[in-house]
């Protein structure tokens, strides 16, 4: 019965050390996030709706350069299908830290097709949370919307 007791207690402690870790990178993907819609923020009360997309890509690295928050821009990705490589499939507006997603718009409305875009970012990279945000919002806060699989 002894060997019982311990293999279950092994269990238990491993089971409680993943959802440890699980916690500990969730809280770490919201700290983040909140460092990007931070930086995003700022541009966006600075520069105001109205500008292209580009304009507020270029200003939103710089913000995030001056906050030394790691990314990587216009992040060129590969699909795969079947047995056909497709290196250029899509681009990241952002990738942040290495695992945050995030795509800028400037539309009218937000609509599911964007949603639906941050969703397939997600599953191909394999990354677990996105920030969609439409710059063009009189308030970034009513144009931001965040993704996880």
């Amino acid at each position: 019965m002894a060997c019982a007791d311990s293999a279950n207690l092994n269990l238990v402690t491993e089971e409680n050390q993943r959802a440890t870790e699980s916690t500990e990178m969730h809280q770490d993907a919201n700290q983040v996030t909140e460092q990007i819609i931070g930086a995003a923020i700022e541009v966006h009360r600075e520069l105001g709706p109205g500008l292209l997309e580009s304009a507020y890509q270029r200003a939103l690295a710089h913000e995030l350069r001056l906050r030394a928050i790691d990314f990587e821009e216009q992040k060129s990705c590969a699909v795969r299908y079947k047995d056909l490589l497709i290196d250029d499939a899509y681009r990241l507006d952002f990738l942040v830290a290495g695992r945050i997603v995030v795509e800028l718009k400037t539309v009218d409305a937000l609509l599911d097709i964007h949603d639906a875009q941050v969703l397939t970012y997600l599953k191909f990279t394999g990354c677990q949370v996105g920030l969609l945000m439409n710059f063009r919002s009189t308030a970034l806060t009513r144009g931001l919307r965040r993704l996880a699989l």
